[in-house]
């Protein structure tokens, strides 16, 4: 990709939300090495209408539920950015686990978190903004979010 993610993010017109802080006794992510591990993360609300909580096949449609991820991405990249002072330090997407608050009988799990894997594409490009991915259904999540995911970067 020969645009930077810092400049794709600005291409994209995008902005990212102030970057988390711990809820409990955990680090919002650890550098180990050239890897860095980044904490499960809930949901930015990006706009008024930015699904946060609620259970896909109840509550949120899938295209809901994508929008819930990809507003985790953007959390993510907040965290990410803060960490390494810049997502130009980012080599790739290594893994995601993706969790999905959703009803017994939802099925789309991938389908919703294509709203995080697409995010990721668009800023760090299509080889290096794809990585490893699982995408799986709970009954329940924190506070009821939408989605949760947790992942690992490559890094500088």
């Amino acid at each position: 990709m020969a645009t930077s993610a810092e400049a794709r993010l600005e291409e994209l017109k995008l902005t990212l939300p102030a970057p988390g802080r711990p809820m409990a006794r955990y680090k919002m992510a650890v550098r180990v090495g050239n890897m860095l591990y980044v904490s499960g993360h809930g949901p930015a609300k990006i706009t008024p209408t930015t699904p946060v909580t609620g259970r896909c096949g109840q509550d949120m449609s899938v295209e809901q539920g994508k929008e819930c991820a990809r507003a985790v991405g953007l959390n993510i990249l907040a965290t990410v950015r803060d960490q390494l002072g810049s997502l130009d330090k980012v080599k790739r997407v290594v893994k995601a686990l993706a969790m999905v608050n959703s009803t017994p009988d939802f099925l789309q799990h991938p389908a919703v978190v294509n709203g995080f894997s697409d995010l990721m594409a668009e800023v760090f490009g299509e080889d290096a903004g794809v990585g490893a991915r699982s995408a799986v259904g709970h009954v329940a999540l924190p506070n009821n979010i939408g989605v949760e995911i947790e992942c690992i970067f490559e890094v500088e």
